[in-house]
């Protein structure tokens, strides 16, 4: 459910003055825990450190993103193929072509 026009985006607001304090160009991984802040424009150029529950991914903000939030951009669930050993073969006999 989003957040009421009237309450404005949340960003964490530890996370800004981590940004504020970071020069753009610099490439220093900023880490974070907080994926529900929403990405805001003084946070494009910056690469973050967004945990996902187990390591921090690195997500790099272009301008496209903004708006969105961190843990959009860090997967928490790693997708493991469909189907057993038959599967296995058949991708294995699609390789050597």
């Amino acid at each position: 459910m989003p957040r009421s026009l009237k309450k404005g985006p949340y960003t964490d607001a530890k996370l800004l003055k981590k940004v504020a304090n970071a020069k753009a160009g610099e490439g220093k991984i900023i880490k974070t825990w907080s994926r529900v802040s929403v990405i805001s424009p003084e946070m494009v150029g910056f690469t973050f450190g967004v945990h996902n529950g187990r390591e921090h991914t690195t997500v790099y903000v272009v301008e496209n993103m903004v708006g969105h939030r961190l843990g959009e951009f860090s997967p928490t669930r790693k997708f493991v193929s469909h189907g057993g050993k038959m599967a296995k073969s058949q991708s294995k006999d699609e390789a050597k072509k």
